[in-house]
């Protein structure tokens, strides 16, 4: 049956595209390693650098998405700023559109010989980058199989008048196009998928190029649903960046509807060809290698449309990415209760200045103790109030310690690299270390935190020695951070003693605490669920108790 091969062909099509794109950009991103990240992070306040940063890194990883999503986990890590993430998601736009350009060029007759190439290298490599440019390669030929498969499928469309009055709409209504595209790429949250899709269909003469470009345009709003989901629990700064993107793809897509006709000449006067040629004679089936009814012109002026748009997009809006600041920022307020939080000492031009290089690590890894801190003071008083509200952003500020430490670790490393005297090396190892027993203490932390909600969600009663106890090795354990944060700060280096008496102290808090629940519990005086958490509780703080300590002998050090 027709119905049947039309409905078993675009499904196993789309399906194919799709997949393809998920390989073909995975892979392109297990290549290219750390670096499409590190390059991100490494950005200027230049927002023209911004921008091809993420026309860069969008171009090689061959997602948009991808792009964006990072940029908005650093924005919401502090490791950028409003402005430079929205330069890169100017840059991401335009990045995306090499997607069209290579879907555009009539390759599909090598789309097999390179899925089994591909799996070649896949299954029989042992080199993780040749199995990753094996999972490219395949993906870019399921890619075009994919396309191939759906213009094959849509063959019997062409002489179907009801459906050609289907797609003729979109030539009297742009405005529909654009909201059919948009919906579409929102569910299929890829607008490569879109674009594939649109040119398949107008490849096989049942688009118009003017209806095309409308679907194209709404693509481009579609896709902007990607940042705005992953925004969704970040910070203010984060949900800013994600709306100066939908910002940006939505004005930009009303001033080209008020152009239209226009923008669609000025494509055509950039692309070789009629878009909307029509294949009609055996003569053309032979010298474009098509069928009848096929426009062999039209999939590269879709792809310029795409490409134009953003391109004259971001020239449009580069002088005004203050304004598209302000604006998000209006549209989304700073909540009450949220922090700000970004680095704040660590500056990537000194990294070939050990001594300032270090002492800039110094200052940002007080502030990661101090965050550490006021999680563990915060993680106490919902414990003790039994108010779960806050523990969320105790859980966003575990996040932040650990991309500090990643952050601080990479600068320092960056650093030893140029030449060291034995006193600067000694001291990035030292740094180094207190670091990663900072991160390890935002991890006690959390699952303090994680204890703590589960006592409130439980409703569980300890007993007021079990409180007390709680309190004072809490209390204890605070006292012994402040004095390393306070040694790391000030570079103090007689704080053993101090750090020797706390540490015997808390070994020995646990221990008789420890003992004193079991005591409790054969007395039946403590319940079992509220022991149980009361244990683990005495566990994290003597091993956040053993960290401290692991600090204060790189504070002096010994480390």
């Amino acid at each position: 049956m027709v119905t049947q091969e039309l409905i078993f062909g675009l499904i196993g099509g789309i399906g194919l595209f799709f997949i393809g794109m998920r390989f073909m950009s995975e892979g392109l991103q297990k290549a290219a390693g750390d670096r499409m990240r590190r390059i991100l992070e490494t950005l200027t306040n230049n927002r023209v650098v911004a921008v091809f940063v993420g026309l860069t890194v969008t171009s090689i990883i061959q997602s948009s998405s991808a792009t964006t999503v990072m940029t908005v986990s650093f924005v919401n890590a502090g490791l950028m700023t409003l402005n430079q993430a929205i330069g890169v998601v100017l840059g991401a736009n335009i990045g995306t559109t090499i997607t069209a350009q290579i879907i555009a060029f009539k390759i599909h007759h090598y789309a097999l010989p390179a899925i089994g190439i591909g799996v070649g290298f896949r299954l029989f490599s042992k080199s993780p980058k040749w199995r990753s440019i094996g999972e490219v390669i395949m993906g870019f030929g399921m890619l075009f199989f994919g396309l191939s498969l759906m213009k094959d499928a849509m063959g019997p469309l062409k002489t179907s008048p009801m459906v050609k009055d289907i797609f003729v709409q979109f030539d009297d209504n742009p405005l529909l196009g654009i909201l059919v595209g948009t919906i579409f790429t929102v569910m299929m949250q890829s607008s490569s998928v879109t674009i594939g899709i649109t040119m398949a269909l107008a490849a096989s003469g049942l688009l118009s190029f003017y209806g095309s470009v409308a679907l194209i345009l709404g693509d481009n709003i579609g896709t902007t649903i990607t940042a705005q989901l992953a925004s969704i629990g970040t910070n203010t700064t984060a949900r800013r960046t994600a709306q100066a993107h939908t910002l940006f793809n939505v004005i930009g897509v009303c001033y080209i509807l008020l152009l239209f006709p226009y923008f669609l000449k000025f494509v055509n006067w950039l692309t070789a060809g009629n878009p909307d040629l029509v294949i009609t004679t055996a003569e053309q089936v032979e010298r474009f290698g098509l069928e009848l009814g096929d426009k062999p012109y039209i999939a590269r002026h879709i792809a310029m449309a795409h490409t134009l748009f953003n391109v004259l997009n971001t020239i449009i809006f580069l002088p005004f990415l203050g304004v598209l600041a302000r604006i998000a920022s209006w549209m989304i307020p700073q909540r009450k209760e949220e922090e700000e939080f970004h680095l704040v000492y660590l500056n990537t031009k000194f990294v070939d200045s050990p001594p300032m290089a270090i002492e800039q690590a110094r200052n940002e890894t007080v502030r990661m103790g101090k965050l550490s801190l006021a999680m563990l003071d915060e993680v106490m008083e919902a414990f003790f109030n039994n108010n779960i509200k806050g523990l969320d952003q105790v859980r966003k500020k575990e996040g932040i310690v650990d991309l500090l430490q990643r952050e601080i670790i990479s600068f320092l490393v960056r650093t030893s690299q140029g030449s060291l005297s034995p006193a600067d090396s000694k001291e990035i190892n030292s740094i180094i270390h207190m670091a990663d027993n900072i991160e390890r203490i935002g991890d006690h932390a959390e699952n303090l935190c994680n204890l703590a909600e589960r006592k409130a969600r439980l409703k569980l009663s300890f007993t007021d020695t079990a409180a007390n106890d709680i309190k004072e090795i809490y209390t204890v354990n605070r006292e012994f951070l402040e004095l390393v944060i306070n040694g790391i700060q000030k570079k103090n280096r007689r704080v053993m003693p101090e750090a020797n008496t706390y540490e015997e102290r808390i070994n020995q808090l646990e221990d008789t605490m420890r003992e004193g629940h079991i005591k409790r519990l054969n007395d039946g005086i403590c319940e079992v669920d509220s022991g149980l958490v009361f244990i683990d509780m005495l566990t994290n703080f003597e091993k956040i108790g053993d960290h401290t300590f692991n600090i204060a002998e790189a504070v002096v050090g010994i480390k």
